[in-house]
Parts: C-alpha cells; structure tokens; sequence
C-alpha cells in the first residue's frame, strides 16, 4: 500500500450516479462541488446502459445479457475465449503499449455519455475518479436462465473478475492521456459484498472474494493509481482491508459503528497509508438529506471518528488518512436534493479542513 497522498486529507469525492438527465448541468456539478477530485458520472436517465451493471459488461466473449440472466453461446464463446485470454495478459503486463488492444474493451459512448467531458475536467487536476462495479457484486447478479449465479462457474467468475480489471486499466490509461501527472482513483463498487456470510452466500468463502478483489486492486495499483472498494452497508471489512486496496468508503451516516468492529484491522490499514471515505451525506435516506445540514453532518462525522478512537486509535492517525463523501450514489434522488448532497459533501470538507487544520 505505502503511498501517503497528505493533500487528500479531508477531500471531497462523490460516487458516480447522478439523476440528471442533460449533460453540461450534471457536469457542471462536477466541476463546481468535486474540482479538486473529480469524478466520472454515470447517468442511468439518459441511458439504461449506464446502470452500473450493464455499463461494464462490453467486451465479455460471446455474452448475450438479457434484463435479469445471461446466455452464453458455447460454439463462440471458445473460440473468442483464447483469445480473450491472450489479451488480458498483454494489457497488464504492459506489452500493450500503443493500447490497441485495451481499446477493444473500452467503455464506449454508447455505455457512457459523459466520460469525455470527464476527460476534459481530470486534464486540470491532480486526482480524478472512476469506478467499476466490483467483480463479486457482478458475478452474483448474473445469473442463467436457472436463476444460477455467475459466480459458481469458475470460467464465468474468472471471465467477470478479468473483464472488470481491464475496464479499470482503460480508465486509467486515458486519464493519463489526457493528463500525465494525474493520480486516477478507482472505486470498486461492491454494495453485494454486505451479503457475504449470509444464507444467500453461504457457499462462497471469503478467500475465494478476496482473491477476486485482490486480482483487479492489485492491477489497478500497478497502473499507477489508487484503489478504493465502496459499500453502502454493513462490511466484514477486514475482506476488503486484506485485498490491499488503499481506500475504504462507506456509508459512515448509517453504518460507521461496523466499522469499529473491525477496528485492529483498520488501524493496521491506516498505519500502512491506507484512508478512509467517510460517507457523512446521506443519499439513500431522503428524508435524513432533506433535514440535513452542516452541523448535522459534522456530528455524524465526529460520531464516526469516535467509534474508532474509543477503541483505542489515534485520532490525528484517522483524521490525516480521511476523506469525506455523500453515502452512495444520487441517481436515485431528484435534481434537486442531489445537488444539495454534492453541496453538502463540499461543504463539510472545507468546516473539516478549518476545524482540524492544526491537528
């Protein structure tokens, strides 16, 4: 892990999903609140293929995906397999030099209508942020025509955890295109890893996950950028921590006390140079995001500190490896109150930085 970015401290960043439903306003928002660090919007009301599951699955061999399971044609599938295969292991090997072959697994527009002008804001910062769905919330929500999930056929499994990895690659490589000095930040999105342990899973191992997120965070890193893993529920953190990822956002308004659960292990990571995500602004509960305010923010950020100092960790040690975040996604929220959560998440950075300045 070992890099310690000290301009991060107390930042703002935002999840990908916004309601918008006409470019320029959404990423005039992007600019205007997340300047610092910005952020690539997935907008699912211009385009159903921005959801965050079907916007990554270009470029899978011979995937047919319907609205809720997958086909897979067998005669094609092996023969685009192999060279699959092939591929992947050039692109992370770094033999692909001129990116011809990355470019086959791009994300096109036709997935993503605002990631140029995204392009064109990560240009001028020094941070920027993409994101994947994460391979262990893809490979078990696809499922076959028998309600079997992806997951449980290694070949598919191994196919999704792949895929996911270039996807990230490519985002990488064209921010530094359009920016050499830019550190890209990718969020691994895995809102499903909160169901691992449970009846639903009960027959996936924790190693078997780890080694899913292991495989694309190591990757990432390896590019040059930071890795982060995203849930916006109750976490047996100590997976993600394992997988060596550098960042860790949750919903710190509803969930920070799972956090402190695992408070060895977040110690461990933090001294390492690892950061944490606070996801203060509530996007899931529009009623508390109605209510909210700064004070109200602020509160549940010191609430969410103190979990963890209580159990006997350094306060400065947490607060020079935090950032600050809106809880999830806002797609689902109108204009209106997700702008005020993208407000919000401004503005609690910037009471944060001036209340801890000297700390």
């Amino acid at each position: 892990m070992g890099a310690n970015f000290e301009d991060l401290k107390l930042e703002c960043i935002a999840i990908g999903s916004m309601p918008h439903n006409n470019l320029n306003d959404a990423m005039s928002i992007v600019g205007r609140y997340f300047n610092r660090i910005p952020f690539w919007p997935q907008m699912v009301k211009l385009s159903k293929n921005e959801d965050m599951i079907i916007q990554f699955l270009e470029g899978m061999p011979s995937f047919f995906v319907g609205k809720s399971y997958l086909d897979v044609d067998y005669d094609a599938f092996y023969d685009d397999l192999e060279t699959f295969f092939v591929d992947y292991e050039k692109i992370v090997s770094g033999e692909d030099n001129s990116g011809e072959i990355i470019s086959k697994y791009g994300i096109s527009s036709t997935c993503s209508s605002s990631f140029n002008e995204f392009l064109k804001l990560a240009a001028n910062a020094k941070y920027a942020k993409g994101q994947i769905v994460g391979p262990f919330t893809l490979s078990t929500t696809l499922v076959d025509k028998d309600g079997r999930c992806a997951i449980y056929d290694d070949t598919l499994k191994e196919i999704i955890q792949k895929i996911l990895t270039i996807k990230a690659l490519w985002q990488i490589r064209k921010m530094k295109e359009a920016n050499p000095d830019i550190t890209p930040i990718i969020f691994i999105d895995e809102p499903s890893i909160s169901q691992l342990g449970t009846s639903a899973y009960v027959t996936i191992s924790e190693e078997d996950v780890l080694c899913m997120l292991k495989e694309v965070s190591d990757a990432i890193k390896s590019a040059g950028a930071f890795s982060a893993i995203h849930c916006c529920g109750k976490c047996d953190w100590k997976v993600p921590v394992e997988s060596g990822v550098n960042m860790l956002n949750l919903d710190a308004y509803s969930y920070a006390k799972n956090l402190s659960v695992y408070s060895k292990d977040v110690e461990k990571f933090l001294l390492h140079g690892g950061k944490i995500v606070w996801g203060v602004v509530p996007t899931l509960d529009k009623v508390a995001l109605e209510k909210a305010d700064v004070k109200i923010i602020e509160s549940k950020f010191y609430s969410a500190v103190k979990y963890l100092t209580d159990k006997g960790i350094n306060e400065k040690l947490i607060i020079d490896n935090s950032l600050v975040s809106t809880s999830c996604g806002a797609g689902s929220l109108s204009i209106e109150l997700a702008q005020k959560a993208f407000s919000l998440t401004k503005e609690i950075s910037c009471s944060l930085k001036e209340r801890y300045n000297d700390i």
